[in-house]
């Protein structure tokens, strides 16, 4: 009886084998002539890092006046120059309203000079130029390794990109040269894949002097609210120095100390705070090194993911730049620099900046040089040590890392922020706290900034309200 059971459960096995083979092979079948989306190898593409080269030669051109030339002309020639005698029947691609970049001359001394393709050329001064490029003359740009004028290849968002296309310059020669036998068959085949040609990025962001910020007076009168200034300052510790939120906060004032507030209060009173003390943290004379580090972290803000820049004084431990931005972009990196700069008496000459990977602090960097502050960037790139540089600098990165976790700590409890607004208030107090506030293990448990002022006040509301005290009197004084 057991052999039978045996050989007929063998035999059950053995058509299940074959029917689970067969639904295997039907479902390939189905999968290999389906239009899903294959899954597929990621593919191990050698992208080019981002180049920034040096600035061009800008060649100014002298502005003229069509009115003394036709004079010159006259004098020297003893007849008038006449306007272009059109022909009967040729339509021409040219504006009645275009006048000469150059010499201002009016559309009627304008010839087209290669029909409708748009380019004109003056009868008077004989400036060549494109109406369609809005190109002024004022000045032109040349590349440094051929002296060739550079053309505009490309509109970016922030900047237009100029690119020298002669073959035989010797930059686009000395890049072709230093390609490897399996990069020079790949430049046949996929040639927008290699960076071979002089570029210029010029940007169109407008370049605002470097001054102190506009004082902006708080929604909230801070000297009217309903609690006494020992209590503002209880909130804002618990709030700011320990990461709680508004509601949790609320619920601790009033179940330890019996003060009854509502959250939305709280929030209230932490943005004009921030309004008041703003000033005062980006215009305080801080005792800078010179070790600088940066980096960009998270934050959400009306529901979707923003961006706040720190720039840090690795060996000071003080925040110098928290600019928040939607876009991780090169204008927010420029912004972001430009508060460290606020901050320095003068522009040091071997101003280093330690960053990521990231090609925005290259292209600021470029963006600096063109406005004369020029400095250097070390990009550390990635999680283990592949170059020198990474090697050298990856104690720096790490200290603006360590930033971003204590940031983080601080920012988890408020789930992101309803509005711009909201964030920038929570940052400035967060930035106002670590550098006059926060003791630092490496600093000997000393904070960053040392004000006598505050180290008189015997606890941490106290501290919170002199410091705003201090604020508001620096504000006073900056009113004329």
């Amino acid at each position: 009886m057991l052999p039978l059971l045996l050989t007929y459960l063998v035999d059950i096995i053995k058509r299940q084998r074959m029917i689970i083979l067969a639904l295997m092979k039907l479902v390939i079948l189905l999968t290999q002539n389906s239009r899903m989306p294959q899954l597929t190898a990621p593919d191990n593409l050698n992208y080019q890092k981002l180049k920034v080269d040096e600035l061009p030669l800008i060649e100014k051109v002298e502005k003229l006046d069509y009115h003394l030339l036709l004079q010159t002309h006259f004098e020297k020639t003893g007849k008038v120059l006449q306007p272009i005698q059109r022909r009967n029947g040729v339509k021409i691609n040219l504006d009645l309203n275009t006048t000469c970049p150059r010499c201002n001359a009016p559309s009627d001394y304008l010839y087209a000079n290669n029909g409708p393709k748009g380019q004109c050329n003056c009868k008077v001064c004989d400036a060549l130029f494109s109406p369609k490029n809005h190109f002024s003359k004022a000045a032109i740009l040349k590349c440094p390794h051929c002296t060739h004028p550079l053309e505009k290849v490309k509109d970016r968002n922030g900047f237009d990109v100029y690119k020298c296309k002669r073959a035989d310059c010797p930059y686009y020669l000395r890049r072709l040269q230093g390609l490897t036998a399996e990069e020079k068959d790949l430049f046949e085949k996929q040639p927008h894949q290699f960076k071979m040609h002089y570029l210029f990025r010029q940007f169109n962001i407008v370049f605002e002097p470097i001054s102190k910020d506009s004082i902006i007076q708080p929604k909230v009168n801070l000297a009217n609210i309903h609690c006494s200034p020992y209590t503002l300052g209880l909130i804002l510790t618990y709030h700011v120095n320990y990461g709680l939120s508004a509601r949790k906060t609320a619920a601790l004032m009033y179940d330890v100390h019996n003060v009854k507030i509502t959250g939305q209060t709280i929030l209230n009173y932490a943005s004009s705070t921030s309004v008041i003390l703003k000033p005062f943290l980006e215009n305080y004379p801080y005792e800078l090194s010179d070790q600088f580090c940066g980096d960009e972290t998270y934050i959400r803000v009306s529901g979707r993911w923003n961006y706040l820049f720190f720039f840090f004084d690795a060996v000071n431990k003080i925040i110098l730049s928290n600019y928040v931005s939607p876009n991780r972009d090169t204008e927010s990196a420029i912004y972001a620099l430009r508060e460290v700069f606020k901050k320095m008496p003068q522009i040091p000459e071997d101003l280093i900046f330690i960053v990521d990977g990231n090609p925005i602090y290259l292209l600021a960097q470029h963006y600096y040089a063109q406005h004369g502050i020029p400095f250097d960037v070390k990009q550390v790139i990635g999680l283990t040590n592949n170059d020198p540089v990474s090697k050298e600098y990856r104690p720096l990165k790490q200290i603006i890392e360590r930033l971003n976790r204590t940031f983080k700590g601080n920012y988890r409890a408020t789930t992101g922020f309803g509005s711009q607004q909201g964030s920038v208030s929570f940052v400035t107090l967060f930035c106002v706290y670590f550098n006059f506030l926060r003791p630092h293990a490496a600093l000997e448990k000393k904070v960053p900034v040392l004000i006598p002022e505050l180290d008189k006040m015997p606890n941490m509301p106290g501290k919170w309200t002199k410091l705003i005290s201090l604020s508001q009197d620096w504000l006073m004084d900056q009113t004329p």
